[in-house]
């Protein structure tokens, strides 16, 4: 059972604008993971790519939330930062990674020798500290909109991160809904009510994961 997995776990989440509103996956998701028994720090930096969470990059807007607490949009301080630096603080055992339309090319040719550094820099990063992770990939969202957004190249972008994101896990997004069921308000970002059904997919999904190793 998830519980198994996370209760009294220390949990990072981190990922781009799909956790930067309270609404949006840092809402839901992290109330989600809480109720099973984490202790769940979330941290957003909106358009962030995967190496970005390596360094200290400044972005348009973010997030955070810590336990219980009610989410605290970033403003004008809204950054990345080193992850190591994020677990160390913390203590975690589990980082979650929530990420993939930012990579993902919509409007270009699918950058994938670029992909693989961003990607497998970050799950390096992470596995050499021991800790456990996840990463989450993008859903459906809709064709077309400010993004262009397509299902054919999400489809892409998720088969490649569930070959590449090791030592991660993958919970690929795409079996959790069928191509348009989940409303947007532009392709790529979702009504709350999908919000909320994509953090209940997450969790199911989580559920069928090994349980966390305790140090």
């Amino acid at each position: 059972m998830v519980t198994s997995m996370l209760l009294g776990a220390a949990v990072l989440m981190i990922g781009d604008s799909h956790l930067s509103k309270p609404d949006y996956l840092i809402g839901p998701l992290h109330d989600e993971l809480t109720r099973q028994g984490a202790v769940v720090h979330s941290l957003s930096a909106c358009g962030a790519v995967a190496e970005d969470w390596l360094h200290n990059v400044k972005a348009l807007c973010g997030a955070e939330r810590i336990g219980k607490n009610a989410v605290k949009l970033s403003g004008s301080d809204a950054s990345t930062r080193p992850v190591k630096s994020l677990m160390a603080a913390d203590k975690t055992q589990l980082v979650i990674v929530v990420m993939g339309d930012t990579m993902a090319g919509y409007k270009s040719e699918f950058p994938r020798a670029w992909a693989w550094q961003q990607v497998s820099s970050l799950s390096k990063e992470i596995g050499s500290t021991g800790a456990a992770c996840v990463w989450v990939g993008p859903s459906w969202g809709s064709e077309g909109g400010q993004y262009g957004k397509t299902y054919a190249r999400v489809k892409v972008m998720s088969d490649f991160l569930a070959a590449n994101v090791a030592p991660c896990r993958y919970i690929d997004s795409l079996k959790l809904s069928k191509p348009g069921a989940w409303s947007t308000v532009d392709g790529q970002h979702f009504t709350n009510a999908a919000y909320l059904a994509w953090s209940q997919g997450i969790a199911r999904a989580m559920a069928d994961l090994p349980p966390l190793k305790k140090p």
